[in-house]
């Protein structure tokens, strides 16, 4: 099942136009990440006091429609894949009032130690937690 975050888009997120500017998805993306990760336990606090910081390493993403100043949004995340160092997650962005899709992306990150910058293994009961409750079969993509 998907893990879902609801945002609401203030002005301080759209452009001249009054739709929100593009890369501003790509934070609400992740918000979402990161209060998965709160919700599985772990803070940001927490995780660079245990040498665990995490790097996007690539975003592939589309977007369809756009979201609009005072829109409240649901982004969903879960797991696509998970290997020892990387995670790829998969997010999508709704319009919570009638559920058009906005915009998806595929974002991989990486887990990285916090004093040297490289790359390490992701925490396994972290990884363990996410792999249980947030993968489910690929969400189909848009066309």
């Amino acid at each position: 099942m998907p893990f879902q975050w609801p945002i609401r888009v203030y002005i301080e997120d759209t452009d001249l136009g009054g739709i929100v500017y593009y890369v501003n998805y790509l934070k609400f993306m992740e918000r979402a990440r990161t209060e998965l990760l709160r919700q599985c336990g772990y803070s940001q606090q927490q995780l660079a006091q245990d040498d665990v910081l995490f790097v996007v390493t690539g975003v592939e993403g589309r977007y369809f429609k756009p979201a609009r100043l005072d829109d409240e949004l649901l982004v969903s995340v879960i797991v696509e894949r998970a290997s020892g160092v990387r995670v790829t997650f998969q997010q999508k962005i709704i319009r919570a009032s009638d559920s058009v899709l906005l915009c998806q992306a595929k974002v991989d990150v990486a887990c990285v130690s916090a004093e040297r910058l490289r790359p390490q293994r992701w925490p396994a009961q972290m990884l363990e937690r996410l792999m249980s409750n947030f993968v489910q079969q690929l969400i189909p993509e848009e066309k």
